[in-house]
């Protein structure tokens, strides 16, 4: 068997993050990575461009059973020391919107850095590495298809569910459950919902339509755009409230976040009676939406002019408007989800290391334990934390 210090299984951008760290402490690190490339999931990010951080990271941008649990973790590893990494390798980057960084050219900076980071400390990375079994009496033991390796840390940076096309499996959670640690029930986050009935009907038609919206759903909001697709809905606004939406529940609609809808329309009415309601709210929503809103809540007063109709009625409309109630049918599942909601309980875990309570040798990051950011660059901020966290720990 070849001995390391420390054993990574996973080379993700946590993984990678973790042995790059673990590796200027002096420690001998081997990270073992399933496909035939690391940091998949980087490279996909972002359109190609990855949205590495996020300016505004704060532990409010994490969803967890224990939501304090990444304070530790994010406050000594920030989006600053990230944004200092990136800038010493030279990668120019930009703000999107919202304090999302992407690099200028391509995510392959990104995992370049990372690859050359490993490198000036000696980690050796083994790809295409199939983990057949591990076991633990005074060391890991780690079983492959690439050979037997063992090492006094192991570091399980498998990551989640999410895109199974990329090699997404479970692995990570039956690892965890073979040594005894708890594993939340998990699910898909940051995911499309999809419709049934005359709402996929009306989402067909609308495929491709874009607008500002806040999307509601409990006593969670968002004030993000929203894309109609061919199945339901998507865009960020979706796929934001999506991480906190669960099947049976109602998701609610304010079209029209900029204005006051009844406002708009009383003003409309006073102002050019003759007016029809489709061209009053076509300078504020797009058309195709306007008509398909129109055969939905007002038919019977589609060709009546506003002047003509009750203040009541378009004070109903309004509210129809910027309070529209719908309930998805599902989620289009891990196939195209971003993040894995659940996973490795936090209990079973330190804040500061990472490192399992009951067996101290053993840590878990990244994508693997049950905090999920939100849109915008707070998941990879998580995996840096994290990864960097257990680096100087192992």
């Amino acid at each position: 068997m070849t001995e390391f210090d420390v054993i990574i299984i996973g080379g993700g951008a946590a993984g990678l993050m973790c042995a790059a760290t673990a590796a200027e402490r002096g420690r001998r690190v081997l990270v073992l990575e399933g496909s035939n490339r690391i940091g998949k999931k980087i490279l996909m990010s972002g359109g190609g461009r990855c949205n590495f951080t996020n300016l505004y990271c704060t532990p409010d941008n994490f969803i967890s059973a224990n939501p304090k649990f990444c304070t530790s973790a994010i406050s000594r590893y920030t989006q600053w020391d990230f944004i200092a990494l990136v800038e010493k390798y030279g990668i120019a980057y930009h703000e999107k919107t919202r304090g999302q960084l992407f690099c200028d050219e391509s995510s392959k900076q990104i995992v370049a850095m990372l690859q050359r980071e490993c490198e000036r400390h000696a980690v050796q990375i083994v790809t295409n590495c199939r983990v057949s079994a591990v076991d633990h009496a005074t060391a890991w033991e780690v079983r492959s298809n690439k050979g037997e390796f063992v090492s006094e840390s192991l570091v399980l940076a498998t990551g989640g569910l999410s895109i199974p096309k990329m090699g997404a499996s479970d692995f990570g959670y039956r690892l965890a459950r073979q040594f005894g640690l708890a594993v939340r029930d998990t699910r898909a986050g940051l995911v499309p919902f999809t419709f049934s009935g005359a709402a996929h009907e009306m989402s067909e038609r609308l495929a491709g339509v874009s607008v500002a919206s806040v999307i509601e759903c409990g006593a969670v909001s968002f004030d993000e755009d929203l894309l109609f697709t061919h199945r339901g809905l998507s865009g960020p606004a979706a796929l934001q409230i999506s991480s906190y939406w669960m099947p049976g529940d109602d998701i609610e609609l304010n079209l029209m976040p900029a204005a006051d809808a009844a406002q708009v329309l009383l003003q409309a009415k006073a102002e050019h009676p003759r007016s029809r309601l489709r061209t009053v709210l076509t300078h504020h929503l797009p058309r195709a939406l306007v008509l398909e809103l129109q055969a939905l809540f007002w038919p019977d007063s589609a060709e009546t002019a506003i002047g003509e109709l009750p203040n009541a009625r378009l004070q109903s409309i309004a509210q129809q408007l910027q309070r529209w109630t719908l309930r998805p049918a599902a989620t289009e599942g891990y196939r195209t989800a971003e993040v894995t909601l659940g996973g490795i309980d936090t209990d079973e875990l330190s804040s500061q290391t990472m490192a399992c309570k009951r067996q101290p040798s053993l840590y878990c990051i990244g994508e693997l334990v049950d905090v999920t950011g939100h849109l915008g660059g707070f998941n990879f901020q998580w995996a840096w934390a994290s990864g960097h966290a257990a680096g100087r720990s192992v």
